[in-house]
């Protein structure tokens, strides 16, 4: 699936001579119009075309996929990458007339969010939190959009461990902020479609000083995977040019509340000790002394 996900137009290309007649229709409307293929059911494909829905599975099986869906779900991977800004936003009135957009938005972040607990590799989860625990320093690179999830995943860790730092795109380059990165320190790289060509480069860099490195990230087709030692998955599908940030901010939220169970001890002192602090400086309003 990984290598028909990577190059799945040049898989269609290599087998048109060999479709039928209307195997080629569907071939070709995939091709020049990917990005409406993707959300289409095999019936409403096949109608488009003009063929049958039977056609339209028989044709993801002559490339090689179990099924339709399957076969779908390689065009929605390819259109992650492939889709440029003005594209996705054409695309979006096709996903949700304005009527129903709350709704469809909505649900379509549930959806993310259950596929990403359906798939999660918990023994992954698992080992990433102790790597987080027992790591000299941690380094958390995430740009573009996923700045947001950087930030977020670096505040709450360096509140519980005082070792983290979210590197940045500022005065000092990123290369700079990651100069004295070594044997016993942790790299952990967010990135979503379409990936951040800086935090896969990062990544690279660091895997070669000897850190151990996560990446957190939205698949197995993902840039990243190639200097990531360990990789946790969130779905962050939406046919918008808003991406969906979601499944992988739980997710980020679930690896932050692991980390604070095995510091609980610590945690108690610390938050006790930023309890005054904000007393003191009136960080929060009167009615509000829960906050963090």
């Amino acid at each position: 699936m990984k290598e028909k996900g990577k190059d799945l137009l040049g898989l269609i290309r290599s087998n048109f001579s060999e479709l039928s007649k209307g195997q080629k229709l569907i071939a070709e409307f995939i091709t020049t119009q990917y990005d409406k293929a993707a959300f289409m059911t095999a019936a409403k494909l096949g109608e488009m075309v003009g063929v049958s829905e039977s056609t339209v599975v028989r044709f993801a099986i002559a490339l090689g996929f179990e099924g339709y869906p399957e076969l779908q779900r390689a065009l929605q991977e390819l259109i992650k990458t492939k889709l440029t800004t003005v594209q996705r936003i054409e695309m979006t009135s096709g996903f949700a007339s304005e009527n129903d957009v709350l709704r469809n938005i909505m649900k379509s972040d549930i959806d993310n969010i259950r596929a990403t607990l359906e798939e999660i590799d918990t023994k992954a989860y698992d080992d990433i939190v102790d790597l987080i625990v027992k790591a000299k320093k941690i380094y958390i690179i995430g740009f573009r959009t996923s700045t947001i999830l950087a930030d977020f995943l670096g505040y709450y860790l360096n509140l519980i461990l005082n070792n983290v730092r979210v590197v940045s795109q500022g005065i000092s380059d990123v290369y700079e902020q990651l100069f004295n990165i070594g044997e016993g320190d942790l790299v952990i790289a967010i990135s979503f479609p379409r990936y951040s060509r800086r935090t896969v480069e990062a990544l690279g860099f660091v895997k070669s000083r000897g850190a151990k490195t996560i990446a957190i990230t939205d698949g197995p087709l993902s840039p990243l995977l190639n200097n990531a030692d360990l990789s946790l998955y969130a779905k962050s599908n939406m046919a918008s040019f808003v991406d969906s940030l979601v499944a992988p901010l739980s997710l980020i939220n679930a690896l932050v509340i692991a980390v604070s169970l095995k510091e609980k001890d610590k945690l108690t002192n610390i938050f006790g000790r930023l309890e005054d602090i904000w007393g003191q400086f009136r960080i929060y309003s009167d009615k509000d002394r829960n906050g963090v």
